[in-house]
């Protein structure tokens, strides 16, 4: 009997997403990525290419805005992403993914990005931005999805900063 291959969006629908009129605490969605700035990466000046950093910040926060949206997302909006530190290579790069805020479907990451030392441990803020996913349901259609539980003070700043953001956002593609 032949195998049948399983797509990856059929397994993230085989289990049933949260109620999404209970809020989700940020904790049980944090991500935390690290991969090597390798060679082949490399832009002209010898550091790690933007758009590769790009593509490792969707990876962690589409998986962070899963985690806490129990369902498949599609990225809906980037931030202003500045590079503020390069990257070298032969560097760790870490993302800490933290789903700040939650609307009726969409939800913002904040993403902290460190370029780490893996000999010695030093580490280095280069890079801050802000993701907006979408969540889908079964037919590819935007879903609800549970509104955000902040704990801590540190968490209760991001969702507020992370509202404001939002009502920006909303008011740009208004005009």
């Amino acid at each position: 009997m032949a195998e049948r291959m399983i797509r990856p969006v059929e397994i993230y629908l085989k289990s049933a997403p949260p109620d999404p009129a209970v809020p989700r605490p940020v904790r049980l969605s944090q991500v935390t990525f690290a991969d090597l700035a390798e060679p082949q990466s490399q832009n002209v000046a010898g550091t790690l290419f933007g758009g590769v950093l790009l593509g490792f910040i969707d990876r962690a926060a589409a998986f962070c805005a899963m985690k806490h949206a129990g369902r498949p997302v599609v990225t809906k909006s980037f931030d202003s992403v500045e590079f503020n530190e390069p990257i070298y290579i032969g560097e760790l790069v870490v993302a800490h993914a933290s789903v700040n805020f939650a609307g009726t479907t969409s939800m913002e990451v904040g993403v902290k990005v460190l370029a780490q030392n893996p000999v010695t441990g030093e580490e280095r803020h280069t890079n801050t931005c802000y993701a907006t996913f979408v969540a889908l349901d079964g037919n590819g259609r935007p879903a609800r999805v549970p509104p955000v539980l902040a704990e801590t003070d540190e968490e209760k700043r991001r969702y507020q900063a992370g509202e404001q953001r939002r009502a920006e956002r909303l008011a740009r593609r208004r005009r």
